[in-house]
């Protein structure tokens, strides 16, 4: 098992190692802190709102994403306080971004998973399982918010992978035991 790990973090190592190097377009910079701070917690209450005026079948879907991310953030604190994986910006800031995480619960200094990716992948996988329409933008402001917390440097990949992979997983149960 430690040989997977050791793997996994070379992995992480190198994928650090290039974005530490990269000089990024003022456009990607915008757009990489724009959807880190999309999924802060300030997009969730506007996505229920949203949900709720659309009537029954929004109003359940709501309840159903708001349960699937209890569940979500359970298994995050569990995994957080489990694993407690360090932050790549620990080590060393990404020049362009100095963005610093914010420590507003206990968990929220390790690194792994990537609550941001797990809980927008969550919701985002049960809005486009109940909504079709919604598909596409939900998995472009999923990838989006995910890729950021990485170009930011606030996770590994490896991190953002295993939160998403979670998220999918969740929602696309939820959806399937309460919403279909």
């Amino acid at each position: 098992m430690s040989a997977v790990l050791a793997l996994v973090q070379a992995s992480d190592d190198r994928v650090w190692g290039r974005l530490l190097a990269t000089r990024h377009p003022q456009w990607v910079r915008l757009w990489m802190l724009g959807a880190s701070r999309l999924a802060d917690g300030w997009l969730w209450p506007l996505v229920a709102l949203a949900l709720v005026a659309h009537g029954s079948r929004g109003l359940r879907v709501a309840l159903a994403a708001a349960f699937a991310a209890t569940l979500a953030n359970a298994l995050l604190v569990v995994a957080k306080l489990g694993v407690r994986r360090g932050r790549p910006c620990e080590s060393a800031r990404v020049p362009v971004f100095e963005v610093v995480q914010p420590a507003w619960f206990p968990g929220d200094c390790f690194s792994f998973p990537s609550g941001h990716a797990l809980n927008v992948f969550t919701v985002g996988s049960l809005l486009a399982l109940a909504f079709p329409v919604l598909a596409v933008p939900a998995l472009a402001i999923a990838l989006s918010v995910a890729a950021s917390r990485v170009v930011l440097g606030l996770h590994w990949l490896s991190d953002v992978l295993a939160g998403a992979l979670a998220g999918l997983f969740i929602g696309c149960g939820v959806f399937v035991a309460l919403v279909r």
